[in-house]
């Protein structure tokens, strides 16, 4: 996958010579997460430029980590899917978040926000058992951000699917929720919840009684909060 190796026939320099370029791990988080698209794979690295993301899809194919295959249907589009040799890796992903999780400290962690990996996280890991029957329709505002990236709106359908838009979807808004960035992080990561941040005047939810209360509930958490931080 590089030119460089380690030179090394231990198992562990020949698997990071296969795993360690950069945005790699990263990317296997994503697949790891269910992205099987190119634009869903994107949304979860939008750092990412699109010709490195390529490339990186390239060589864990030629690896045997994934494998390519066409999505029924017009427009030729294909999906990337993890072989046996991909969903091995499964585990080591995990163990290097819940690692991360308590070991990295919490400032250099918050130092790196990114609203649009926040959103597409919780897209994908929302609730909606607590969210009533009929399309609900969350707003997101996050004030200090550029008017570009300022509002993102969450969508429950009635057959309980989720997406998540950058741009208003013109639908009737159930509940709006103000909060800062940093402080939805915090709350995402397990580092603070819900209830802390209102009390702070960090967060404000508008909507149905209902709705604001079970927030907690149906926002879920990262994956990894289960982990207690105990770096600093």
């Amino acid at each position: 996958m590089t030119n460089a190796s380690y030179g090394q026939f231990c198992p562990v320099a020949m698997a990071a010579e296969l795993l360690c370029t950069r945005w790699t791990v990263v990317l296997l988080r994503e697949l790891v997460a269910g992205s099987t698209r190119f634009n869903e794979l994107r949304r979860g690295v939008p750092r990412m430029s699109p010709a490195l993301l390529s490339k990186r899809l390239r060589e864990l194919e030629a690896a045997g980590v994934v494998a390519r295959e066409p999505v029924p249907g017009p427009g030729g589009i294909e999906a990337y899917r993890l072989t046996q040799a991909g969903r091995d890796l499964q585990p080591v992903v995990e163990a290097i978040g819940m690692w991360g999780q308590k070991w990295v400290e919490t400032e250099p962690s918050l130092d790196n926000l990114d609203v649009e990996l926040l959103m597409w996280d919780m897209r994908r890991n929302l609730n909606t058992e607590p969210v009533p029957q009929q399309r609900t329709v969350i707003e997101f505002i996050y004030p200090e951000l550029d008017e570009a990236e300022r509002k993102w709106w969450l969508i429950v359908e009635p057959d309980r699917s989720v997406d998540l838009c950058h741009v208003d979807p013109g639908f009737d808004v159930d509940l709006y929720v103000t909060v800062d960035l940093r402080t939805m992080t915090e709350i995402w990561m397990g580092l603070r919840s819900v209830d802390n941040a209102v009390e702070r005047d960090r967060l404000l939810a508008v909507g149905p009684p209902g709705l604001v209360r079970s927030m907690q509930a149906w926002l879920g958490l990262s994956p990894f909060a289960r982990q207690e931080k105990l770096a600093g």
